[in-house]
C-alpha cells in the first residue's frame, strides 16, 4: 500500500465517503487481477499489486509476450470492470430493490471501464494505442501517444476550469495532472532482459529446471530470474533429449514466436 492510499482512506472515513472508497478499491483490485489472469493464460506472471490513492498498479515479468497477447492483457482489466457494471444493471432489472445498495459499485465499475479505455498514458487505452502504433516504429508511436495524451489532459483541464464557475471538480484537475505526467513517463510495458555478463566475474548461481520438451517458450518464461542462470533440462516421453541454456532460450524468444516448442530450439533439431 502506498502511504497516500492510507491517507485517502482515513480522509474518506471522516468525510462520509468510506463506502465509496472501499468500493473503488475492490473495483481496482478486480481490474488488476484481470490483467494478472490474462497474463497467466499466456504463461506469464504479473504478481505485485500496489494500492495507490488513484487506484492500483500491477507489475511483473511479461517479457516474450507478442503484440497481440499484450493487447489482450491490457484489455482484460477494463473488460472485467465492464462485465461487473453489466451484472449490477441486470441485477436491478431482476431485483429493483437492490439498487440503493449496489448503485455506487456499478458506477465505480463503469467509470473504471470507460476511463481506462481512453487512449492516454498511463491508462490501458494508452498502452493499447501504443501497441497498435508500434509497427510505425517505437519512437514515432511514443510521440503520437504522448500527443494524444496531452490533448486529452488539456480537455480534462478545460473541464476543470469550466467547473470552477459552478462547483470546482478537483478530481478532474488531479486526473489532468496524472495524464500530463503519463505523457512523459514512458510508454509500453518494460520487457525484462537478463544479462549475466558482469555477474560471471564474481560467480552466479545456476538453476536447472526439468521440463517437457513440448513446453512452449512463453510458458517457460516464468522460470527466468535475474539472480540465477537458467538451464532447461528437456525430456520427451520421460527420456532425456537435451539441454537449453538461458542464452539460447532468450535468443529464440527474441524471434517473437512464443508458441515455439523448446525442443525445436535445441541445436540438434
Amino acid at each position: 500500500m502506498h502511504p497516500l492510499f492510507l491517507f485517502v482512506g482515513v480522509l474518506s472515513a471522516f468525510t462520509g465517503q468510506l463506502f465509496l472508497f472501499l468500493g473503488g478499491c475492490l473495483a481496482a483490485l478486480q481490474h488488476e487481477c484481470a490483467h494478472a489472469f490474462a497474463a497467466r493464460r499466456y504463461g506469464f506472471t504479473l504478481d505485485k499489486i500496489v494500492l495507490m490513492p488513484y487506484g492500483a498498479v500491477i507489475s511483473g515479468d511479461i517479457s516474450g509476450l507478442t503484440r497481440r497477447q499484450e493487447f489482450w492483457v491490457c484489455l482484460a482489466g477494463p473488460l472485467a470492470n465492464g462485465a461487473t457494471a453489466v451484472f449490477f444493471v441486470a441485477l436491478w432489472w431482476l431485483y429493483p430493490e437492490t439498487y440503493p445498495f449496489t448503485d455506487a459499485a456499478m458506477y465505480v465499475s463503469l467509470s473504471l471501464f470507460l476511463v481506462n479505455l481512453l487512449p492516454a498514458y498511463p491508462l490501458d487505452g494508452g498502452r493499447m494505442l501504443h501497441l497498435v502504433l508500434r509497427p510505425l516504429g517505437e519512437k514515432k508511436a511514443k510521440r503520437i501517444c504522448a500527443a494524444v495524451t496531452l490533448v486529452i489532459a488539456a480537455g480534462v483541464l478545460g473541464y476543470f476550469i469550466y467547473s470552477c464557475f459552478h462547483k470546482p471538480a478537483f478530481t478532474a484537475l488531479c486526473f489532468a495532472v496524472l495524464l500530463a505526467a503519463g505523457a512523459f513517463g514512458g510508454g509500453s510495458y518494460k520487457r525484462l532482459r537478463f544479462s549475466h555478463a558482469k555477474s560471471f566475474a564474481r560467480g552466479v548461481e545456476e538453476r536447472r529446471v526439468a521440463l517437457s520438451a513440448d513446453c512452449s517458450l512463453q510458458s517457460a518464461v516464468r522460470f527466468l530470474s535475474p539472480d540465477r542462470y537458467l538451464i532447461f533440462v528437456l525430456y520427451e516421453n520421460e527420456e532425456y533429449c537435451g539441454e537449453l541454456s538461458e542464452g539460447e532460450f532468450l535468443s529464440a524468444l527474441e524471434q517473437g514466436d512464443g508458441s515455439r516448442l523448446l525442443k525445436d530450439c535445441l541445436p540438434q533439431f
